[in-house]
């Protein structure tokens, strides 16, 4: 039984390295991507909180590329939902004999928590976004808004929405816009 030989010639070599070359510059294209930050926040309902958010960046946002921003910007979001859902279970402890309250915040930490909420869907943001799947990233981060919205207006818009007087109305909105950064950004990196 004889070996069969083959010999590689130089141009072959050369063709593989050319398109492993291109593979890895196309693959690590988007996460190098740089785009002014002015640029990200005009597109968003609220500029100059959007500047705020990503100005706050240790280290700056100046220079530094969309899969870091979008990484920020998801740390940011996950504090905001981890702080208000300290509050909706202070919130619920203080209802005491108001069972409307208590029904209304009890519901509110559902649509905030991990296991069927906005915490959930901001750690499944944050593992597409290590997958590279900015679709994906848009997709969950949109759910989280889905959520908030949720607790607040009710998921039926037939139910009278809860006339809430607590810091939560606020928490909420900061929530969405920093959300809207997230969407934007992802557009970007598609």
């Amino acid at each position: 039984m004889t070996m069969a030989s083959f010999t590689i010639k130089p141009s072959s070599i050369s063709c593989l390295v050319l398109m492993f070359l291109l593979f890895a510059s196309s693959s690590s294209y988007a996460s190098n991507k740089v785009v002014d930050v002015s640029t990200i926040c005009k597109e968003t309902e609220n500029p100059s909180f959007c500047l705020n958010i990503l100005n706050s960046k240790p280290g700056g946002a100046k220079g530094a590329d969309l899969v870091t921003l979008a990484q920020y910007t998801i740390d940011v979001v996950r504090g905001n939902v981890t702080n208000s859902i300290s509050l909706i279970k202070s919130l619920i402890e203080q209802s005491g004999k108001d069972p409307k309250a208590k029904a209304h915040y009890e519901e509110c930490l559902v649509h905030f928590s991990e296991e069927e909420g906005a915490l959930g869907d901001i750690n499944q943001t944050q593992e597409l976004l290590k997958k590279g799947d900015y679709v994906g990233v848009n997709s969950a981060a949109s759910a989280v808004t889905t959520d908030v919205q949720d607790c607040i207006s009710g998921e039926d818009p037939d139910d009278p929405t809860y006339p809430d007087k607590s810091k939560l109305l606020e928490y909420a909105d900061i929530i969405e816009q920093v959300v809207s950064i997230i969407l934007v950004i992802s557009n970007y990196l598609r």
